[in-house]
């Protein structure tokens, strides 16, 4: 019999599990959580590994001392930790999404430029480390962008990646409103409005699968209201995003001043450019929070979410309804030998002086076996066993996980346990994963520094790698034009792929 769908665990849901245990980990939350407790809020931005881009005296000299005292209470008050929890990603890795700017709080100037506290993402091609960065974004009046420090692909502030109107995801004396504004004591709905709008299709356009994407529809009046409220409008519509080419058109309607708003679709069809000029219901009040999607598939435990988190939805009682799996049995000791089938007998492989060692063999029997490896002779199994667990361990896509997310730290820890602080790392896939995190680190240091702006493959085919992270390296050396990844701008992927393919023969 085929298995049923509804059995199968969404794809969304999977990556968030992944983000969950590798993005933050509790190690940061514990230094990033000490470090706001004393006012440290740069030192807690330097443990979360969020990059500060400016300058409070600055701010004061040019904007004066009232704005400048709502921002640093701000910063104060805010959780890094808490915001890179929140944090928009992409798939399938679970990634902080590139190049954004997300607006995080607004301010009222003497002047007519408003300001904002963003927070941005670097570009694909520089996310190593996974770092971000915190700036106070100013908007000239002829509506120029503001200036940067170093290039950014995207410095506005993007209407569908707005936390200004959701202070409570990054917020730390805000974070108790979490569980009244994701509507953690609701039924979970799942079932959209009619009437989708589609300006660049002409048919009507796919809606999303059920299993796909959980939408918070209950909840979409009354965040409508407070985006609405904050773009300066009393009433009016306003848009959902359900795809790339695909999008509601919806209106508040309040029927008097005792019942609760609803929304409708809107009656009559908008031109495209009027519904792209509609304001936009930030990505986080259109979906259910991640969390309360995990906790009622039983994907994680409640102590495994961020402390914030927890006790915001331990008051509602949302928590309640933890994973009920089977609990995972006691963890393997760094100290626990492997063992290993040798020449007819069990031996033991453990750390020894800080290297993986073949305990159960003498000394010097392991010297005349590693001498006769070299020479091109058969190697114990032992010996195959220690080489194996250096070039692939099992321990593996862990370490794999934690250098994407840009744990770093936890990752050599996993290493260290593996192999013993004193090894020496063979040629293999661990090897190439360590050696990419270090080549990618060294991309986002020179986007930071302003020394490239643009992909590094670009230049590649002009004989330049600087900036280039090691496989576009070795493919230049190599004389080849570097290979096209999700990392490869758009412009460049499509103009590379729209050359025509060479002849191959002639015609009359």
């Amino acid at each position: 019999m085929a298995h049923h769908f509804a059995d199968q665990i969404p794809a969304h849901l999977l990556m968030w599990q992944r983000v969950r245990q590798y993005a933050v980990p509790p190690s940061m939350i514990a230094s990033a959580t000490a470090r706001r407790a004393v006012g440290d809020w740069a030192g807690a931005c330097a443990a979360t590994r969020v990059d500060v881009d400016l300058d409070l005296r600055a701010v004061r000299d040019r904007h004066g001392t009232d704005l400048t005292t709502h921002l640093r209470a701000d910063l104060r008050r805010l959780a890094p930790d808490l915001l890179r929890w929140h944090m928009p990603r992409i798939a399938p890795d679970g990634w902080l999404r590139p190049g954004l700017t997300i607006s995080l709080a607004r301010y009222r100037s003497s002047g007519a430029t408003p300001l904002q506290l963003v927070v941005r993402t670097p570009p694909a091609w520089a996310d190593g480390g996974q770092r971000m960065s915190l700036a106070l974004w100013e908007e000239s009046g002829n509506g120029a962008r503001g200036h940067l420090s170093h290039p950014h692909p995207h410095p506005y502030p993007d209407r569908r990646f707005r936390l200004d109107l959701h202070r409570h995801l990054w917020d730390s004396e805000r974070s108790g409103e979490l569980a009244r504004r994701c509507g953690a004591g609701e039924a979970p709905s799942m079932a959209l409005p009619d009437r989708p709008h589609a300006p660049d299709r002409p048919g009507p356009p796919d809606r999303p699968a059920v299993h796909d994407s959980a939408w918070a529809s209950a909840r979409w009046a009354a965040e409508a209201e407070l985006l609405l409220r904050a773009e300066g409008r009393a009433g009016g519509a306003f848009t959902v995003r359900l795809g790339a080419r695909s999008r509601l058109v919806l209106e508040v309607v309040a029927p008097d001043d005792s019942h609760a708003p609803t929304f409708r679709p809107l009656r009559e069809a908008l031109p495209s450019q009027q519904v792209a000029a509609l304001p936009v219901l930030p990505e986080a009040a259109a979906r259910v929070l991640p969390d309360l999607e995990l906790l009622r598939a039983g994907l994680v435990a409640p102590d495994r979410l961020h402390p914030l988190v927890a006790g915001a939805l331990a008051v509602s009682g949302s928590v309640t309804a933890a994973c009920s799996g089977p609990a995972a049995g006691p963890a393997p000791q760094p100290d626990d030998p492997h063992r290993v089938e040798c020449r007819g007998e069990v031996h033991r492989i453990a750390l020894r002086d800080g290297a993986l060692t073949a305990i159960d063999h003498d000394p010097a029997q392991l010297r005349r076996e590693k001498l006769l490896v070299a020479l091109g002779g058969p190697a114990l199994s032992c010996l195959r066993a220690i080489d194996e667990v250096h070039r692939n361990p099992e321990a593996l896509p862990a370490v794999r996980e934690r250098l994407g997310h840009g744990d770093v730290a936890g990752a050599l820890a996993v290493v260290e346990e593996l192999l013993g602080s004193g090894a020496v790392l063979r040629d293999g896939p661990l090897r190439e994963e360590l050696e990419s995190a270090v080549a990618r680190r060294v991309d986002h240091g020179l986007f930071r520094s302003g020394l490239v702006a643009a992909h590094p493959g670009a230049g590649a085919a002009g004989g330049g790698t600087r900036g280039g992270n090691a496989s576009d390296v070795r493919h230049t050396e190599a004389g080849r034009r570097p290979r096209l990844d999700r990392r490869t701008p758009q412009a460049m992927r499509s103009k590379r792929n729209s050359r025509a393919r060479p002849r191959t023969g002639q015609t009359c």
